[in-house]
């Protein structure tokens, strides 16, 4: 199974800009869709943003103009720009894969942190 391994968060002002990284074990290529998930304190995991493998992308509408998703295949990489952060970005941020013909994000990151200090 591919792993997932994110990196680049901590701790900004708010206004500040943050990159996260994923880098994949394995080809992202091969994967479906790969997203940028987040979970803050005492909330579900939510969609933060998304990329297929045909370059499709979405946002949720809490990040629309702030929030950049991309990938560099060459690198097995995928990118997450943050700018114009808030204290409600503030969570834990996870990289996930969907394979081929599935619905779900089944390959997960360990997640990183991002505060966002008002």
């Amino acid at each position: 199974q591919v792993q997932l391994v994110e990196s680049g968060g901590g701790l900004v002002q708010a206004g500040g800009s943050l990159r996260l990284s994923c880098v994949a074990s394995g080809s992202i290529f091969s994967f479906d869709a790969m997203g940028w998930y987040r979970q803050a304190p005492g909330k579900q995991r939510e969609l933060v943003a998304a990329i297929t493998r045909g370059g499709r992308i979405t946002y949720a509408d809490s990040v629309k103009g702030r929030f950049t998703i991309s990938r560099d295949n060459t690198k097995n990489t995928m990118y997450l720009q943050m700018n114009s952060l808030k204290p409600e970005d503030t969570a834990v941020y996870y990289c996930a894969a969907r394979p081929p013909s599935s619905t779900l994000f089944s390959s997960w990151g360990q997640g990183t942190q991002v505060t966002v200090a008002s």
